[in-house]
């Protein structure tokens, strides 16, 4: 769509003034130096072309363009536009993709084009094939479409974006006349540039923030002005109606002949608002998610990969971040956060091990349970079973505490399946550091270390 590709996403966006939940999130579940592309997400993201179609609903403008999944459609999206000149872009949920290379070794997931059949060609390298980008890591992502758009030339790029802000409590415009480029840069080394408008939720954004806002950026026409003034107020509208966390664009561009438009689109939801968002998460689209996240959801599990290699099956949300912060303080990393609730049954601890246990990542298993609706010995039963019928070899430790807790220990007493018990939390965070540690000196030192159940 635009002259020079720029990113998918924005880090800046989330992590301005701590303005993102998903930000604070991060850096209480995660390590400090954890790699971008495991960073979890808590919200819905959907696809470039599914951001434009909503744009276009609200009355937003955007340059001309289709979405493709064959090469064949891809060069009809061409010949449906009016100019000669086309940019390809690969669709998946990954930032940098215009850097970003595929597996099959076509680099960039970002083309420019002169002809339909130029189009229809790139789209034949990137279809069906996985991207790998700064974000992604090494696994990558699938692309299955292609936008194709005319390609504009601009006489302005400029950023928007619209997302919640910790410190006002409340949505905040930011906005930036350096768009098209790397905004993380632009926030790090030039500041000033860069320019917030905090907006009563309860009012909605006054004409005057918002005119002064457009005026910053650098609109200077009384027409563009008007323009960027309308845009802004539709991206807010936008924003409050279909529940967003953010609606970021970059760029936000001004044509020669004084025309606004819409750029690179980037819309992320609030899970908790799919209830009232049908159609909108009817646009997930899970081959783009973390997979054991959506195993996990189809089994009402709360999962959420990390960097580690201890797997943690706990019940309870703060449970869970305590079990994680143990492991932390004896000189581990959790691999993930595992919510089962307080009402799980014997399946669904039988697929969150099936989870755990697949996962290359994941050493050793720590399951840290405090017996309250949820019995201790439902638990045990789906260990048991869980160990039987997917034939776990990684190293259990294993910490139950509460309702039918004996009844629990003894049922593990009598499966003959050997597994590492603690008595607090401390014992069992220990424990599982110690495994991992044992298993990394035998690796290193090419030792085979097997960890089988019954041992």
């Amino acid at each position: 769509m635009a002259a020079r590709p720029s990113s998918h996403a924005s880090l800046f966006s989330r992590n301005i003034s701590g303005l993102s939940t998903a930000g604070a999130f991060r850096r209480r579940t995660q390590p400090a130096m954890t790699p971008l592309h495991k960073q979890p997400h808590r919200h819905l993201n959907i696809h470039e072309y599914q951001s434009v179609e909503l744009f276009k609903e609200h009355g937003i403008p955007t340059p001309p363009g289709g979405v493709a999944t064959t090469p064949e459609e891809a060069e009809s999206v061409c010949k449906s536009l009016k100019g000669s000149d086309f940019v390809v872009k690969a669709q998946v949920l990954s930032g940098g993709r215009g850097k970003g290379t595929f597996k099959n070794g076509f680099q960039g997931g970002v083309h420019l084009c002169t002809s339909s059949l130029e189009a229809s060609a790139l789209a034949s390298k990137m279809l069906g094939q996985v991207l790998v980008t700064k974000q992604s890591g090494e696994e990558g992502k699938p692309c299955n479409k292609v936008f194709v758009g005319e390609r504009m030339y601009f006489r302005r790029e400029t950023y928007f974006a619209i997302l919640m802000d910790r410190e006002s409590c409340g949505p905040v415009m930011v906005a930036s006349p350096a768009g098209g480029m790397n905004i993380e840069e632009v926030a790090e080394k030039t500041p000033e540039l860069i320019f917030k408008a905090p907006i009563d939720i309860e009012v909605g954004p006054t004409d005057e923030a918002v005119e002064a806002l457009v005026k910053q950026v650098g609109f200077d026409s009384a027409e563009t002005q008007a323009q960027a003034v309308d845009c802004y107020k539709k991206l807010y509208e936008l924003f409050v109606k279909s529940d967003c966390t953010l609606v970021e664009i970059n760029p936000l561009s001004e044509t020669p002949d004084g025309q606004i438009l819409c750029c690179d689109a980037k819309l992320n939801f609030d899970d908790n608002a799919e209830y009232r968002q049908k159609e909108i998460f009817a646009l997930r689209d899970p081959s783009q998610e973390d997979q054991r996240e959506v195993a996990a959801a189809e089994f009402g599990l709360n999962y959420i990969g990390l960097d580690g290699s201890i797997g943690c099956l706990v019940n309870g949300a703060g449970l869970a971040m305590a079990t994680m912060d143990a492991i932390k303080l004896y000189g581990g990393d959790p691999a993930n956060f595992l919510d089962m609730g307080g009402g799980a049954n014997k399946h669904q601890v039988n697929k969150a091990f099936g989870i755990l246990n697949s996962d290359p990542q994941v050493k050793a298993i720590l399951v840290n349970i405090f017996g309250g609706i949820m019995r201790c010995d439902v638990i045990a039963l789906g260990m048991i079973q869980a160990a039987q019928e997917l034939g776990i070899k990684k190293p259990i430790v294993i910490r139950l505490e509460g309702t039918k807790v004996e009844e629990a220990l003894s049922l593990i007493d009598e499966s003959g399946l050997r597994m590492l018990t603690a008595g607090d939390l401390g014992e069992a965070a220990s424990k599982a550091v110690r495994v991992v540690d044992i298993l990394r000196m035998a690796e290193k030192a090419k030792l085979d270390v097997s960890f089988e159940l019954p041992l």
